[in-house]
């Protein structure tokens, strides 16, 4: 349970850490004074003053923030003051400020995807371990310790790629070349459509061709230049996946009691540092990529909700009015308060409640 907890201290104080230092960053480019720097909210643990920014660890490690000089829109700026004042800047200013934070998340995600990847990624051989019987494979006449060389001329030796190409064949027919002891055999056959779900619990119909993977992994290292490809790809796909997954949710097709809180965060931090560097240093970067997409949504307190306001600043050449966007605060922050009280339900549900039962 310790190294759990301190898992996820390491992970949010990170994260918190990366964003609060994006909105820091510009805050000071762009000539706006940073008052405090805090990592946490409430009752300051430690701190010290550099210069006019205080930086401070403060008692509850589940947020932070950079308080600016004149952040508040219905605070009065002395006049002195109006040349480091936040909102005495142009609207593009500030949105770069404000974009800065969840965009620091998703750029650091990228880089410790790519740290991933120079360290080594598990990945599955084309060894075949199991033939399901009478499926397209086993008919023309695949078998068991089979190594998959290469699919219509085109060399494969992981998993994936063998499994992507099937799943992009929509059914036309293979030649699929193998490895057989000293034998290279080249077999044809058409994959056939098979109903399932995916990870959205939706049903969804793909080809296959009756083949299970022997589980032999190997550990694949890249080179700098192919790493900042493939995770700044994976990052990609992480955003897409995410910004899916809260489509799903909108939709109900994910059910709402998916929704974790700080325990399952601690939960998983402890399991992925269990596993080792790599798998840690992975989820770290899940959470990140969740925290930028998260922060950019138009919700009012979130990062996206400034955003929306400063957008249209900058488009219709005036604020929004005060009572709007008080209005709209209100509900971003019953909106939040109810998403961190369904987290903590969710998470108690699942953690505790469910192991009291019989």
């Amino acid at each position: 349970m310790m190294i759990s907890i301190l898992s996820a201290v390491v992970v949010l104080g990170v994260l918190i850490f990366v964003h609060e230092l994006g909105h820091f960053i510009f805050a000071k480019l762009f000539g706006v004074g940073v008052e405090k720097f805090s990592l946490g909210f409430g009752p300051r643990l430690v701190g010290k003053r550099i210069g006019d920014t205080e930086y401070l660890i403060s008692a509850f490690p589940l947020g932070g923030y950079v308080k600016m000089v004149g952040e508040d829109p219905d605070a009065e700026v002395e006049d002195v003051d109006r040349s480091r004042s936040f909102m005495h800047k142009p609207p593009s200013q500030r949105i770069c400020i404000v974009a800065a934070g969840p965009v620091f998340n998703l750029l650091f995600a990228g880089l410790v995807f790519i740290i991933v990847y120079m360290l080594g990624v598990p990945a599955m051989t084309t060894k075949v371990g199991e033939v399901v019987k009478d499926k397209p494979a086993a008919r023309a006449g695949i078998m068991a310790n089979d190594v998959i060389t290469a699919v219509d001329g085109k060399p494969v030796d992981r998993w994936d790629a063998f499994a992507g190409i099937v799943a992009a064949s929509k059914g036309r027919p293979l030649d699929v070349q193998v490895r057989r002891g000293d034998q290279s055999l080249t077999f044809r056959m058409t994959p056939e459509t098979r109903t399932g779900k995916n990870i959205f619990g939706e049903t969804v119909s793909s080809p296959i061709v009756g083949v299970v993977a022997a589980g032999d992994v190997v550990i694949d290292r890249y080179g700098p230049l192919d790493a900042v490809v493939k995770g700044t790809a994976q990052t990609w796909r992480m955003i897409d996946l995410t910004v899916l997954s809260l489509v799903k949710m909108v939709e109900r097709v994910v059910p709402l009691d998916t929704i974790g809180g700080p325990i399952m965060i601690a939960k998983m931090a402890g399991q992925q540092a269990a596993a080792g560097g790599v798998s840690f240093l992975a989820f770290m970067a899940l959470l990140s990529v969740n925290l930028g997409v998260l922060n950019l949504l138009p919700v009012p307190i979130l990062d996206g909700g400034h955003l929306f306001f400063y957008f249209w600043e900058l488009i219709f050449r005036r604020p929004v009015s005060a009572k709007a966007r008080e209005y709209a605060q209100q509900i971003g922050l019953m909106l939040l308060i109810g998403l961190m009280v369904l987290a903590f339900y969710n998470d108690i549900a699942r953690y505790f409640l469910t192991q009291a039962q019989p």
